[in-house]
């Protein structure tokens, strides 16, 4: 375990913000939560509503894309040594189904494919309430050394 002023891997800082109820802006003011976490494994959910619309009526695909893109990078996140950080290079989604103010809460699962010391791999899915396959991704990450964050007051 590290000391107090010591950075913790990946995994353990997620842990805490599950625990702690911790939540980045983005996913307060979209409302999705990051639900589940494991090393190399991620599961954040959402309920889409009318809000989330697009012109057609159905929730924008923006939406999808930024649970997919989420659990990618979390899911690379919790593999990352201390002091170790990541943001995404590439993202590919591909909707297979509309989501609608009736998908109820949609899970996206992340999973790690592989990590290196420069560029980490990983591959999600998103599933409505029903589990039915909604949209798929797969992400390229740049993997860093994190700069160290200042002291909280």
């Amino acid at each position: 375990m590290p000391h107090a002023d010591e950075p913790e891997d990946g995994y353990t800082q997620l842990r805490d913000r599950v625990a702690g109820g911790m939540k980045a802006p983005l996913l307060v003011k979209m409302g999705m939560t990051l639900a589940e976490v494991d090393r190399g494994r991620v599961v954040f959910e959402g309920t889409p509503d009318s809000s989330d619309f697009n012109p057609m009526g159905s929730v924008h695909g923006g939406y999808a894309a930024t649970l997919l893109d989420s659990a990618c990078g979390m899911a690379v996140q919790s593999a990352l040594e201390a002091g170790r950080g990541h943001t995404t290079l590439e993202l590919k989604v591909s909707y297979l189904k509309a989501l609608t103010d009736r998908s109820g809460t949609v899970r996206a699962t992340g999973r790690v494919i592989s990590v290196g010391r420069r560029v980490g791999f990983a591959e999600a899915e998103l599933r409505d309430g029903k589990g039915q396959l909604c949209a798929t991704a797969t992400s390229t990450l740049l993997v860093f050394d994190a700069p160290p964050r200042p002291p909280e007051a």
